[in-house]
């Protein structure tokens, strides 16, 4: 029987609220709460639940992009957790996150090929073949090679999305956190941005945790659900299951996100 290609148990992250010059301790937010779940190999898992109950700060300590609290963290039975900064910066080949807001995540200064090469460089990759590879990744995610002479502010919100894609796959990642990858989208290049995803998914044998509130993008991309309420994971399985769910927060989110539905697409 295949294995989880990554395991979170028990996963805790306590925020500090301090006050003063001195930073004194006056309370704690509990953010994530006590929150497991598996994801197998080229599985795509979306973790849903209202702004601000714990979504993006579960996918980011996973990465440990932030610190957890406590908990546990196994990607291919590997301890994350337990990682010194050298393991961790290689670990960062095989999990990577695509952000929210693809123009923020990309340096203005730098050409679209100058970008997508440095994780090459810093991870001493591939020396000699950077050009070459750059733009068979420009080709995997629908960019001519001739954007890579191009800065970001030339492009759609879209393409730069497309753009960060190609960043993050030219390390080939075993799994990429999507954090809300479509809430700064227009309807039609959201619903490209599913349709890359799931090609990719079938080319590379991506494993994805997505972090989204788009009915839309659970429909197309996800093969199972969680649902965060409270720092809590309320329920977990595939999105027929949720959305017909009797559990009353579930209900009334999928009730509501119906209403949120971005209109179809039309080219």
């Amino acid at each position: 029987m295949t294995e989880p290609l990554l395991q979170v148990r028990n996963l805790r992250k306590v925020f500090p609220i301090t006050k003063g010059v001195f930073a004194r301790k006056v309370g704690e937010v509990r953010a994530v709460h006590d929150v497991s779940f598996d994801i197998m190999p080229g599985e795509t898992l979306s973790l849903v639940g209202e702004s601000g109950c714990g979504k993006t700060t579960t996918g980011r300590a996973i990465l440990r992009l932030i610190e957890p609290t406590s908990g546990e963290v196994k990607f291919a039975g590997r301890d994350v957790l337990s990682m010194n900064a050298s393991e961790l910066r290689a670990l960062r080949r095989e999990m990577q996150i695509i952000f929210q807001d693809p123009y923020g995540s990309l340096n203005p200064r730098m050409t679209v090929g100058a970008m997508i090469e440095e994780p090459l460089r810093l991870h001493g990759l591939h020396p000699g073949t950077e050009k070459t590879r750059v733009h068979e990744l420009l080709g995997l995610v629908g960019l001519a090679p001739d954007h890579a002479r191009r800065y970001p502010h030339e492009f759609s919100g879209g393409q730069r999305q497309r753009i960060a894609i190609a960043r993050t796959m030219i390390l080939k990642p075993k799994v990429v956190v999507l954090d809300e990858p479509t809430s700064g989208l227009d309807p039609i290049s959201a619903s490209d941005f599913d349709a890359l995803i799931s090609t990719l998914q079938q080319t590379l044998g991506l494993t994805v945790f997505m972090v989204t509130h788009d009915l839309d993008s659970l429909n197309t991309v996800c093969d199972r659900v969680a649902a965060l309420s409270g720092g809590k994971i309320v329920e977990v399985g595939p999105i027929e299951q949720l959305v017909s769910s009797q559990h009353p927060w579930v209900r009334s989110y999928f009730h509501n996100a119906r209403a949120r539905t971005r209109a179809p697409a039309s080219h």
